[in-house]
């Protein structure tokens, strides 16, 4: 789906350089080739319970323009400047504006 003539999402991505609160991110994809993209990472904490059970749980994720996600995979990886990596769990979720959500995992190599 296509962004609405009247929306600049370059605008609302811009990076902290530009002003903005938006981030450049580095995607490793399985094939060996890497591309760099801008969004939002979000790192969510959630508490839910259920009767007496209680689950406590981090949901990483990072939000960025469709047309930049068009190829990203489920078992790519998001790299952060800080040198976090990420799997990216999923294919990524359109929201009907022109943006995506990519869900992640944080990738543990020490195992």
């Amino acid at each position: 789906m296509t962004s609405l003539s009247w929306e600049n999402l370059d605008v609302f991505l811009q990076d902290e350089a530009q002003g903005g609160f938006a981030i450049k991110v580095k995607i490793e994809f399985q094939n060996g080739s890497d591309r760099e993209i801008t969004g939002i990472f979000d790192e969510p904490y959630l508490n839910a319970q259920l009767g007496e059970y209680e689950v406590d749980a981090i949901e990483p994720r990072f939000t960025c323009k469709l047309i930049d996600a068009k190829d990203i995979k489920r078992l790519d990886r998001l790299i952060l400047n800080d040198g976090r990596v990420f799997n990216i769990i999923g294919y990524p979720q359109p929201d009907g504006t022109g943006l995506c959500i990519l869900k992640l995992e944080y990738r543990d190599d020490s195992a």
